[in-house]
């Protein structure tokens, strides 16, 4: 063999040797490569279940279902209470009063029920259940800001009048949606188009007619009990914080005012002064915000007594069927809808959806028909009408009173109160957990103040929720 032979023997022997050295490591895992004496590898699990996936718990019911086995109590123990109650000389000359089982809709005890008198805020309970039986619950408000011609922008008033002044707060009715939030979504659409000036028209025309009812007193909207009614407000026009404090007198021109200054605080300028529009503006919608649900807005007004809400759902009410949105198109509307229900309408006099006017004449008979709906299962929608009312001792204009009654908690009912006059509408559940309906008017109870009238109207309540009455 030549030399040149032996040195390409050695490197080729060098080569295979080498070659079963790393093969070697190979198998060892030692260097990479596909060999490999270790176990194979198992196969990929499944995709794995998200750990502590668990159906819900089932929450315990605080309370149990009524026993429809329970006997109401006698008419003629309720009846005696009634009759104390009408010749109390606190409640005045002019008293209506009924008590109705709920389960059967049996008169417990009466006194000149069918007669109509001042309802008060009582009337809202009639505003509640049109707006759930004729609007969808879960709708919401929108307000709207549209592209118009030229540099103009519009705030589209959609009836939201809980608007806040700033940031919106998703958990919360009153202040759900904002005008900041509203300001910067407008910014950054604006800024698409490369506009950083525009000049601001208010559109309010989904509601006609009146802001304020002729029959009102023109204190109310001073004293704070009510605002001006249009579609477009941040909280409730007040021009301070507060409950009960003045509204602005132009609502609508208010809520401009305030997004224009929102907008100057994100970039945008306008120029001049905020003006009206006297026809509904349209154009490319730049931006919204939304209101609470319907139904949650409809808990607020039944639980605060809120007068200007109300005012505003009626008005919804109206539109929605095709009337003016309007005093008379909202109250014409709200009539037609329980009466739609079954409810006997035809000796109503509904003069606003808030009880404010004197001049408005319901029977203890209807409220209490209007009331035993909201708690029957056959209408559903109507449930958020009861759970709305305030609950003696507890929440809304019944916080402070019953507080130390046996009757604390068992009690919903919808107050009103107006000079010379104190009514009280709603259920209870008496001693033996039989569900009431009850229903007191008084319109021209003496005095000043509806103190007096309204210790003998719990007196009664209480007495009735404590009756053996057997």
């Amino acid at each position: 063999m030549t030399t040149a032979g032996r040195v390409a023997g050695t490197v080729a022997l060098v080569a295979v040797l080498g070659a079963g050295a790393y093969a070697t490591a190979d198998a060892h895992d030692v260097v990479p490569g596909i060999v490999t004496l270790a176990p194979p590898a198992p196969d990929p699990a499944p995709f794995p279940t998200a750990p502590g996936a668990l159906p819900p718990a089932v929450v315990p019911r605080a309370l149990a279902d009524l026993d429809a086995q329970v006997p109401p109590p006698s008419s003629a123990a309720v009846q005696a209470l009634v009759d104390g109650l009408v010749a109390d000389p606190r409640m005045g000359p002019s008293a209506g009063v009924v008590v109705v089982d709920q389960l059967t809709g049996d008169v417990l005890g009466a006194h000149q029920p069918d007669a109509g008198r001042v309802p008060a805020s009582t009337a809202k309970l009639l505003t509640g259940v049109a707006a759930l039986a004729e609007l969808d619950p879960e709708a919401t408000l929108p307000t709207r800001v549209l592209a118009l011609d030229g540099d103009r922008i519009a705030l589209v008033g959609g009836g939201d009048v809980l608007l806040s002044a700033g940031v919106g707060d998703p958990d919360a009715v009153e202040g759900r949606a904002g005008m900041a939030d509203l300001a910067r979504r407008t910014a950054d659409a604006l800024a698409l188009r490369g506009t950083t000036s525009v000049r601001l028209v208010v559109d309010d025309t989904l509601f006609s007619g009146p802001a304020e009812h002729p029959t009102w007193d023109p204190d109310y909207v001073d004293m704070g009990f009510t605002a001006p009614i249009t579609p477009l407000m941040v909280d409730l026009a007040k021009l301070r914080p507060g409950p009960i404090a003045p509204r602005a007198a132009d609502p609508s021109l208010a809520a401009a005012e305030i997004f224009a200054a929102r907008l100057a605080e994100v970039g945008i300028t306008v120029e001049g002064r905020p003006t009206r529009v006297t026809e509904p503006a349209d154009g490319p919608e730049l931006a919204r915000v939304e209101s609470a649900p319907l139904a949650d807005v409809t808990h607020f007004f039944l639980d605060t007594s809120e007068n200007t809400v109300t005012e505003v759902v009626a008005r919804l009410v109206a539109v929605d069927a095709g009337l003016p949105g309007s005093f008379d198109g909202g109250t014409q509307a709200v009539l037609r809808a329980v009466g739609a229900l079954g409810v006997d309408v035809s000796g109503a006099r509904l003069v606003d959806a808030s009880g404010l006017a004197v001049s408005s004449s319901l029977s203890p008979t209807l409220l209490a028909d209007v009331a035993r709906l909201t708690t029957d299962p056959a209408h559903p929608r109507l449930r958020d009408v009861a759970t709305g009312m305030p609950v003696a001792g507890l929440s809304g204009t019944l916080g402070d009173r019953f507080t130390t009654s046996p009757a604390r908690g068992l009690v919903r009912a919808k107050t009103g109160s107006l000079p010379g006059v104190t009514s009280l509408a709603g259920t209870l559940l008496d001693a033996q957990r039989r569900q009431l309906v009850f229903v007191v008017m008084a319109d021209q109870t003496p005095g000043v103040g509806q103190g007096a009238a309204r210790q003998a109207v719990d007196g009664f309540v209480t007495a009735l929720a404590g009756c053996g009455c057997r």
